[in-house]
């Protein structure tokens, strides 16, 4: 488990690293263990926090956190991306990005974040659930609403909440992912029933 201050701090040391040599996305993933995943699913979640829907980009990104998801889920250490993206190289600047978007993020959330229901965040159980949370999140954005309001917000709120619930060991936060899940579960469903009920009226409408 790599906690908000180790990561941070690892962070740092790769943008001095990469003031020497730029440093690969493979040798940070391989270096940030498990919680890579938490990591890789922040940044990657930040373009779809908002309610404008983002058409064929919110199914790509929809596929990669599921594809995370279904990874943590089965037990792999760190994510495991294309070699093409592994070779990926992030010089001192971008690193120093990286790391100031992550302080601002989660300095702003340990101000309601500490350590707590720890069995659902800790070990094997805290891997099948943090990869579900990804899994059924990636799987929600990836439906191909078009221009379906909030489609990519509400999963990715969830997968912002397990980012947390994981970097600061705070299994309410994991709590917190669900609700949006079934948050997102329920407006889709309403969406799909609004869809249904309007098209048979429509339909009655020109059956003579």
């Amino acid at each position: 488990m790599c906690d908000y201050d180790t990561l941070i701090k690892t962070l740092q040391q790769f943008a001095e690293q990469a003031k020497h040599k730029p440093l690969t996305l493979g040798e940070a993933l391989d270096t940030l263990d498990e919680a890579g995943y938490a990591f890789i699913a922040i940044i990657l979640v930040l373009p779809f926090l908002q309610p404008l829907p983002l058409g064929p980009i919110t199914v790509l990104g929809g596929v990669a956190f599921a594809t995370l998801g279904w990874q943590l889920f089965h037990g792999n250490e760190s994510p495991v991306l294309p070699e093409k993206l592994r070779a990926l190289e992030f010089s001192e600047h971008t690193w120093q990005i990286l790391t100031k978007v992550c302080l601002n993020i989660l300095g702003f959330c340990r101000k309601f974040t500490k350590p707590r229901h720890l069995s659902l965040v800790n070990g094997v159980r805290g891997q099948k659930i943090g990869g579900f949370i990804l899994l059924a999140g990636g799987a929600l954005m990836a439906i191909p609403f078009g221009v379906l309001p909030l489609n990519n917000m509400l999963p990715g709120l969830a997968i912002l909440f397990y980012c947390i619930g994981e970097l600061e060991d705070d299994g309410l936060m994991f709590y917190i992912a669900f609700f949006w899940l079934i948050v997102t579960v329920i407006y889709f469903g309403a969406f799909f029933f609004m869809l249904w009920y309007f098209g048979k009226a429509a339909l009655a409408m020109f059956h003579f």
